[in-house]
């Protein structure tokens, strides 16, 4: 769990400076150079994210159970993090209806992704892990938002085939990943029910 722990400290620190420091991180980008700064930020994430993964690893060979889910919720979980991949996506697609609603897809993807994981799994580590994403995805959409209301920033949409295209870009990545990259990477398949009725056609 110390691992884990420690990797979170420093993925969601490097990723809270924004939060809780924007003038002091303008202050070091003028300071260093901006792509000094993205150089340590990439860096900094990847220790975190790779300490992560491998803490996460750790912590689920002895899990200790918070509370139990019903087999139901992994469905609602898929569900919703399908949601999450296409919010994802539409912060890369420039000027979707979707970022021009939302404001801040990315955050929001990560808050839907968290919270639906959470409903899902009820170990300590599943708790600190997702629980740890959700609080960091709320206060980061609320500090993204007082920012916007600080330089009246707008979000003009263009056609809607770039939310199709996001849409499309979204529900493919998180095919990818729910049938193959997740059991591949986590250990865990999801939809392993549905999995094991598709085997032969797959």
């Amino acid at each position: 769990m110390a691992v884990l722990v420690a990797g979170m400290f420093i993925f969601l620190g490097v990723h809270s400076v924004r939060i809780f420091g924007d003038d002091w991180r303008t202050a070091q980008i003028a300071k260093v150079g901006r792509h000094v700064w993205k150089g340590v930020y990439t860096l900094l994430s990847l220790i975190g994210l790779a300490l992560i993964m491998y803490g996460y690893g750790l912590a689920r060979q002895t899990p200790l159970v918070l509370y139990s889910t019903p087999a139901w919720t992994r469905h609602l979980a898929a569900l919703l993090t399908f949601g999450a991949f296409i919010l994802i996506a539409a912060a890369y697609v420039p000027k979707t209806h979707i970022k021009a609603r939302s404001r801040h897809p990315m955050v929001l993807g990560v808050k839907v992704w968290a919270f639906a994981h959470l409903l899902a799994n009820g170990t300590l580590a599943d708790v600190v892990l997702f629980g740890s994403f959700l609080v960091w995805a709320i206060f980061n959409y609320r500090a993204a938002m007082r920012r916007d209301r600080v330089v009246n920033a707008a979000y003009a949409p263009g056609p809607v085939s770039r939310d199709i295209a996001a849409v499309a870009i979204g529900a493919g990545a998180w095919i990818v990943f729910t049938f193959w990259l997740h059991g591949w990477l986590i250990g865990v398949r999801p939809l392993g029910i549905l999995l094991q009725a598709l085997a032969p056609a797959l």
